[in-house]
């Protein structure tokens, strides 16, 4: 079963290259068949698997879907947690949600991310000599 088409992989790609250009944040997407446990504990697994808790500025985030069991959770590490709405995750959740509802994971995914890249911006602005710290390709597990 292919998940996501090519065009699909390549649009998702360039959703998380426009939202990281104007911030130093950093987005990864996961995706993996099963879930065995509770989506956000998985999420938090490939968080730190990823290396996301890695950056400078302690602001990645994480999109972390399991296609077969219809899982899905959206984290960020520390530095855009402290900053953000307490909402925020799970009004992103449910924007994606919306998408996914009528069949359009990789449109969710990208609506996601875009939500996500704006509140980067907002908060930890692209500056001058600021690199891309963690790959924009999709981690398949």
């Amino acid at each position: 079963m292919t998940l996501f088409s090519d065009e699909d992989q390549q649009n998702i790609r360039q959703a998380i290259e426009a939202a990281e250009l104007f911030t130093s944040g950093e987005i990864r997407i996961c995706i993996e068949e099963t879930c065995p446990v509770e989506a956000i504990d998985r999420a938090i697994h490939y968080f730190g698997k990823l290396g996301m808790d890695q950056t400078v500025l302690r602001n990645g985030v994480l999109v972390y879907l399991s296609y077969s069991d219809r899982k899905f959770a959206i984290i960020g590490d520390s530095g855009i947690n402290k900053l953000v709405k307490d909402d925020f995750w799970d009004s992103t959740k449910d924007l994606m949600l919306s998408y996914f509802k009528e069949n359009k994971l990789a449109d969710g995914i990208i609506a996601g991310v875009t939500k996500a890249g704006e509140q980067l911006k907002t908060y930890f602005p692209y500056k001058e000599g600021d690199k891309n710290e963690l790959s924009d390709d999709i981690a398949f597990f």
